[in-house]
């Protein structure tokens, strides 16, 4: 699938496909959150996710992973290059 540009009115990727349609293979921070992610500045992990990506780093947030079952959702991203963040929602 070809990467295509991505405007900074996208929202941050939350799956591995709106990662590679920004044509990316791995992000440099992956987001945790409680919450729902909604990409406005009431939601933390949407003010987070977006000011690191203000600072030029790639971001994706995981929205409410399911931590019962067998933690597919901690790992359907990948291992980001710097760091794991945690939002409590």
């Amino acid at each position: 699938m070809a990467a295509q540009p991505h405007r900074l009115s996208d929202w941050l990727p939350t799956t591995r496909k709106e990662m590679e349609l920004r044509g990316w293979s791995e992000v440099d921070v992956i987001l945790f959150s409680g919450d729902a992610y909604v990409d406005h500045p009431s939601f933390g992990a949407a003010v987070i996710g977006r000011t690191l990506e203000a600072a030029g780093w790639r971001v994706a947030i995981v929205p409410q992973p399911d931590w019962h079952g067998d933690y597919r959702d901690f790992k359907k991203l990948g291992r980001p290059r710097l760091f794991f963040g945690i939002a409590p929602g």
